[in-house]
C-alpha cells in the first residue's frame, strides 16, 4: 500500500512538473520587479459540441439566443469542453458564459447581435466604478471559472444602435447617414437612437468575479459602450485579441480593467473610440469601500491605435493600483500616449509601475500625461480649450485624495506630439517618485511639471 501511494503521488507531481514547464505564459511573470504569481490558461475537458446542434443557423437573421443558451447550460452542466461556432453569421442576442466552457469561433464565424433593445432585460451592474442600471451585456459571466472565448472569428456588438454620436467625430456623409434613422437630437451636433438606449447601453463584454479566464485570438468590435470589461477577475490572460472600435465610438474604451489580479495583457492590438489599455478600480467611496486595487498586471507586446490614450490608469483608481509591467508597446495616433489621471475625491493609491520599451508616433496631445484635475476631458479638449494648471490653493489630506507615486518610466521614442511631458500634481499631494530615463520625445512644446516631487530625469531629450 505504502509503495503504491508512493507511485501515484510520484506520477502526480510528475504530472503537475509538466504542466508548469507546459505553460507558454510562464515567462511573462518572470523576472518582474515585483512578486507576482504564475498565470495559466484554463484547462477544457477534450468535449466538443457545435452550435448547430441546437438549431442554431449562421444565415444572419435566425435569432440564435435560445441555441447559445442551451449550449452552454448543457455542456457546462456535463462538466464542461468547447462550443464550437463555425462559419457563419450568428445572429443574436445576449450570451451568457458558464463555467468549464471554451466558447470557439471558428475561422469566418461572426456573432453579430441584435439592435432588439428588448431582448436586453435591465441589471444592476457596475459602470464607470459604480453600481447602475444598465441593459445586460451582450456577452457576460458572473461568478464562472474556467471559461474562455478563443478562436479566429468576430464578435459584433452592433454599438451604432445604442451609443450617441458627436457630430465633430464624423464626417458629414457619416452624420447624415446615422440621424437619417430617426432619433433625437438634445443638442445640434448630438445625435441619440433614443434616449432610453443611450441611459441603458451595456459594455459588449462584462467578467465579474471569474477565475481563470482566457480571450485568445478572437476580434472585438463595435460595442455599445467599453468593449472589454474585466471586474474582480484572478487570472486573467488577454492575447491575441483585437479589439475595434470607430474613433467617433462615444466611450468605446477597449479594454478596463478594473479591481483584478493576476493578469496578462499581451500581443494584442486596440482600435479604440475612447482609452486603449485602461487599468481601474472602483470610483470615489464605492471604490475605496470595496477596497480591491488592480495589481499584478502584465502588459506586453501591445500595440494601440487612435483613441484617448494608449496605456492609462484612471480616473476611477480609489481601490488602488500596483505592481504593474508594461513592456515592448506601440501608440500610434492616440491622444495621449502614457496616461495617468485622476482628481480629488478619488482617494486610493497608485503605485510600483514599471514601463519599458515604449514607442510612439503622431501622439495628438501628450507623449506621457500625470493629471490630478481630471474633470473627465480629453487631452485634446484640454488643449483646445487652453487648459493649463489649476491654480488652486492645497486641500486638507484625507480618504479622497488620491496617490502616484514610485513610477518608473524607462526607453521611450515618440516622433512627434503636441506636448511632451505633462505633470499636474495636487499641492497637497504632489506626484513623487517618478524616474525617467532614456526618453527621446520629439514634440511642439516640451511641457511642465507642476506640484511634483522626486522627479529624476537622466538622459530625457525633448527636440
Amino acid at each position: 500500500m505504502y509503495l503504491r501511494n508512493l507511485f501515484t503521488l510520484l506520477c502526480l507531481a510528475l504530472t503537475l512538473g509538466a504542466q508548469a514547464q507546459d505553460n507558454p505564459y510562464r515567462a511573462y511573470t518572470r523576472q518582474l520587479p515585483f512578486s507576482m504569481p504564475e498565470v495559466a490558461a484554463p484547462v477544457f475537458p477534450k468535449k466538443t459540441v457545435s452550435l448547430t446542434q441546437y438549431g442554431a443557423k449562421g444565415d444572419g437573421k435566425t435569432l440564435c439566443t435560445e441555441a447559445f443558451s442551451k449550449a452552454i447550460d448543457e455542456l457546462s452542466r456535463q462538466g464542461g469542453g468547447r462550443l464550437s461556432v463555425p462559419q457563419g453569421v450568428w445572429f443574436t442576442g445576449p450570451i451568457v458564459l458558464k463555467s468549464h466552457v471554451d466558447l470557439h469561433l471558428e475561422k469566418g464565424a461572426v456573432i453579430l447581435f441584435s439592435g432588439d433593445m428588448d431582448l436586453y432585460p435591465v441589471i444592476e451592474t457596475n459602470y464607470e466604478g459604480e453600481l447602475r442600471k444598465h441593459c445586460q451585456s451582450p456577452v457576460s459571466a458572473v461568478g464562472q471559472t474556467d471559461i474562455a472565448i478563443t478562436g479566429q472569428g468576430i464578435i459584433d456588438g452592433n454599438g451604432i444602435c445604442w451609443r450617441p454620436l458627436k457630430k465633430e467625430k464624423v464626417t458629414e456623409g457619416q452624420w447624415k447617414k446615422f440621424t437619417s434613422k430617426g432619433g433625437v437630437f438634445p443638442r445640434s451636433t448630438m445625435w441619440y437612437p433614443s434616449e432610453e438606449r443611450v441611459k441603458m447601453r451595456p459594455v459588449l463584454l462584462y467578467l465579474e468575479s471569474c477565475r481563470n479566464v482566457l480571450l485568445q485570438g478572437v476580434t472585438f468590435q463595435n460595442s455599445p459602450n467599453w468593449c472589454l470589461h474585466p471586474l474582480l477577475c484572478e487570472n486573467l490572460i488577454v492575447d491575441q485579441v483585437m479589439v475595434r472600435n470607430p474613433a467617433y465610438a462615444q466611450n468605446g474604451d477597449a479594454i478596463d480593467v478594473e479591481s483584478c489580479r493576476n493578469v496578462l495583457v499581451v500581443n494584442s492590438s486596440f482600435d479604440a473610440g475612447d482609452d486603449g489599455i485602461c487599468l481601474k478600480s472602483g470610483r470615489d467611496e464605492q471604490g475605496r469601500r470595496r477596497g480591491r486595487p488592480t495589481e499584478n498586471v502584465v502588459v506586453d507586446g501591445c500595440t494601440v491605435f487612435n483613441g484617448h490614450g494608449g496605456f492609462v490608469v484612471g480616473s476611477e483608481m480609489s481601490g488602488g493600483v500596483r505592481n504593474i509591467w508594461v513592456n515592448d508597446c506601440q501608440f500610434l495616433g492616440t491622444d495621449a500616449g502614457l496616461r495617468f489621471k485622476s482628481c480629488r475625491g478619488r482617494g486610493g493609491v497608485v503605485e510600483n509601475i514599471y514601463i519599458r520599451n515604449i514607442s510612439m508616433a503622431d501622439i495628438l496631445g501628450d507623449a506621457v500625461t500625470f493629471d490630478l484635475f481630471y474633470g473627465g476631458k480629453s487631452v485634446i479638449e484640454q488643449l483646445e480649450s487652453g487648459e493649463r494648471i489649476n491654480n488652486i490653493a492645497a486641500e486638507p489630506v484625507g480618504e479622497g485624495t488620491p496617490v502616484f507615486r514610485n513610477i518608473d518610466i524607462q526607453h521611450v521614442v515618440c516622433r512627434g506630439a503636441h506636448r511632451a511631458l505633462w505633470f499636474n500634481g495636487l499641492p497637497e499631494m504632489p506626484i513623487s517618485d517618478i524616474r525617467l530615463s532614456d526618453i527621446t520625445i520629439q514634440a511642439d512644446e516640451p511641457g511642465d511639471f507642476f506640484n511634483c516631487k522626486n522627479i529624476t530625469k537622466k538622459n530625457v531629450v525633448v527636440e
